[in-house]
């Protein structure tokens, strides 16, 4: 494994009196989405990363109602490890707010608009920031006028769902019209847009700053689940490959559509460059994954920032009003 995948788990020690506020912590992960095997890893490796820097923490697969997660609740805080619906909805964010209990990461309807790539597209537009033309799709039957309004090769993907499931590259109306029933099949809301043929880029957010852009490349049609979660060959960048003034710029990019989804304390922005250099937003993610393939750790090992410390500054923005 390469030094930028490898998550530093050693070391850092949480201030005790950091300790003392947070209490103890209950560590949400599993759910009942397609990412629920993802979730469990993320989880249990915040938790090992947690318990190591002397937090009081324990894990807690969360299935079927919600509601029961904070029935006579044990935590004083959660940390959100659920990814896909349920976790990272907005659902899981209403009850604990409603609750009074502090959680990890954004609250409710940026979690929420988050979620729904097409919706989260239609703010990218309307706010003059750059995102591939799109089309909501609904039925077969819209598959020529999508074609007339929109340029092949296109992307097609369910609108909630993550860690590129239900995802297909397109290059005919047939291809068209099989990965829109797949991707139906998963959701009702269908988001096609138009391929952007060139390097992929991720930058994560901790705390209202940019850490080093990830740059992406596979030997998969794209940056796919099991580019992400299961290949050893896909190749990391970091540096990403950019000249400083242009990272910085992919950076501003990714905080500008960070902050008008209305995101707090962290998450994940993923952009891709054109062949003549320009970047386009393809989505933002507000509970990234934390395995030992995922990219926040690797970016923020970059920035000089191990896991332990990573997980545990996530955590603290939970002391700070307003994180109920």
């Amino acid at each position: 494994m390469s030094d930028a995948k490898r998550m530093d788990t050693q070391g850092y020690q949480a201030p005790p009196e950091t300790v003392r506020a947070l209490g103890r912590v209950a560590v949400f992960m599993g759910g009942d989405s397609a990412e629920r095997e993802v979730s469990l890893k993320s989880g249990h490796a915040v938790l090992a990363a947690l318990q190591s820097a002397g937090v009081d923490a324990y894990g807690v697969d969360v299935q079927g109602c919600l509601l029961r997660t904070v029935d006579n609740p044990e935590f004083d805080r959660v940390f959100i490890a659920l990814h896909g619906r349920g976790g990272e909805d907005g659902t899981l964010q209403a009850i604990l707010s409603q609750a009074g209990i502090p959680y990890t990461g954004s609250e409710m309807l940026a979690s929420a608009l988050a979620m729904d790539k097409l919706r989260t597209k239609y703010v990218f537009e309307g706010c003059g920031l750059p995102t591939p033309r799109f089309r909501a799709m609904g039925a077969v039957n819209e598959a020529d006028d999508i074609l007339r309004d929109l340029s092949l090769p296109l992307s097609v993907k369910p609108s909630r769902e993550g860690s590129s499931i239900g995802i297909r590259k397109v290059t005919s109306r047939e291809e068209l019209v099989e990965a829109y029933q797949e991707a139906s099949a998963l959701d009702s809301l269908v988001l096609v847009e138009e391929w952007i043929e060139g390097p992929e880029f991720t930058v994560s957010l901790l705390q209202d700053q940019a850490l080093p852009a990830i740059g992406l490349s596979t030997d998969h049609v794209f940056y796919d689940y099991e580019a992400k979660y299961l290949a050893d060959d896909t190749n990391y960048r970091i540096p990403c490959g950019l000249d400083p003034d242009t990272e910085l710029e992919l950076q501003h990019l990714a905080l500008d559509a960070f902050r008008v989804i209305g995101c707090r304390t962290w998450g994940r922005v993923d952009i891709m460059q054109d062949r003549d250099g320009g970047f386009w937003l393809l989505e933002v993610n507000t509970v990234p994954g934390m395995t030992d393939h995922s990219l926040v750790p690797m970016a923020a090992r970059a920035a000089g920032i191990s896991f332990e410390e990573l997980v545990v500054r996530i955590l603290k923005d939970t002391l700070e009003d307003g994180h109920a």
